[in-house]
C-alpha cells in the first residue's frame, strides 16, 4: 500500500508547513513556515519525526483525510470537534477517515503523519507562503499527499498535557521598535493600556487590530527596512498590524515594536473579535 492521504476536504484554509526558510531574507525570500511553532513541533515530537518533517496546518477545522495505508497522526494546536484524541498518537489504519470539526477555541490546528509529508521542496522547504506565492500550494480536495518512511523511535509519550489555546483576553510582551521615536509617550501608553481587537482581516502574514488609532508624532516616508516575525507595524490608518509567519521580508511603515518571540506563537491562534493586551 502506498503511504499516503487523500484529501476529502480541506476546510477553510490547509496548508502544508515545516519550519520555514531561514536565513534567505537578503534574497527576498521571507522564512514562512508554521504559524504556531511550538504546536506544530509538538505534533512532531510526540511522532518521533524529524524536526523538520512537514505537517498539515489547519486554520477553523473542517479537514477530511483518508488514509491509504495504516498510519500514525497527532493533532496540536487548537482542539478540533470530532477529533480521535488531541495531544496523543493514534492509529489511523487504511481506509479509516480523520475528520476535524470546528475548534471551540484557537485558529490553528497542527496535523503530523509520522514520517511526515513528502511533497515537493521549494528552496529548501515545504512549506506554503501565502504572501510569495512560494511552496506547495493550498491543499485542495482530492490531493493525495505522500507520507514519508518512519526515521526515528517513537518517544513513548501517551498524552501531552497541554492547556487548549484561550478563548478570551490574551495577554502577550511587547518592547519597543526601531521606530518608537516616531511616536509620542501617549501613542505607546494607548498601545499599551488597553485592549485590542482582532479583525476578520487577519491571516498568515499578520494579525490586524482594531482600536483607537495611534497618532505619529514624526510625519512623512521610510525607506523600507528589514521586518521579522513578532513586528508591530503601523501604516497610515493608526492601527497596528502584528507580522506573523508570512510576514514580508522589508516594510516602509514605522515599527513601534516588538512582541515577544515566544509570545508570538499564541498570537497565532487569535481568532477574529478576540481582544489581543500588549503589556510593556
Amino acid at each position: 500500500m502506498t503511504r499516503a492521504v487523500t484529501v476529502l476536504a480541506p476546510g477553510p484554509l490547509t496548508t502544508v508547513q515545516d519550519r520555514g526558510r531561514p536565513g534567505q531574507g537578503a534574497l527576498g525570500v521571507g522564512r514562512s513556515g508554521a504559524a504556531d511553532r511550538a504546536a506544530a513541533a509538538l505534533a512532531n515530537r510526540l511522532l518521533g519525526n524529524d524536526p523538520d518533517a512537514a505537517l498539515l496546518e489547519v486554520t477553523l477545522g473542517g479537514l477530511v483525510l483518508r488514509a491509504e495505508a495504516d498510519l500514525l497522526v497527532v493533532t496540536t494546536g487548537a482542539r478540533c470537534a470530532g477529533a480521535v484524541a488531541h495531544n496523543a498518537p493514534v492509529p489511523l489504519p487504511a481506509g479509516r477517515e480523520l475528520r476535524l470539526g470546528m475548534p471551540a477555541t484557537g485558529l490553528r490546528t497542527y496535523v503530523s503523519l509520522r514520517g511526515g509529508l513528502e511533497v515537493e521542496p521549494v528552496l529548501g522547504s515545504r512549506s506554503t507562503d501565502l504572501l510569495s506565492g512560494l511552496g506547495p500550494p493550498v491543499v485542495s480536495a482530492g490531493d493525495v499527499l505522500p507520507v514519508g518512511p518512519a526515521a526515528e523511535l517513537l518517544p513513548g509519550v501517551d498524552l501531552a498535557p497541554l492547556p487548549d489555546p484561550p478563548g478570551g483576553e490574551v495577554t502577550v510582551r511587547v518592547s519597543p521598535g526601531p521606530r518608537r521615536d516616531w511616536f509620542g509617550d501617549d501613542a505607546w501608553t494607548a498601545l499599551t493600556a488597553r485592549p485590542w481587537e482582532v479583525t476578520a482581516e487577519s491571516n498568515r502574514v499578520g494579525v490586524r487590530l482594531a482600536g483607537e488609532p495611534l497618532r505619529r508624532e514624526t510625519e512623512g516616508e521610510l525607506p523600507s527596512e528589514g521586518m521579522v516575525r513578532g513586528a508591530l507595524q503601523v501604516p497610515p490608518s493608526g492601527l497596528p498590524v502584528l507580522f506573523l509567519a508570512d510576514a514580508p521580508v522589508t516594510g516602509g511603515y514605522p515599527v513601534i515594536g516588538y512582541v515577544e518571540d515566544a509570545d508570538v506563537d499564541r498570537c497565532a491562534q487569535l481568532r477574529p473579535g478576540q481582544s489581543l493586551r500588549l503589556r510593556a
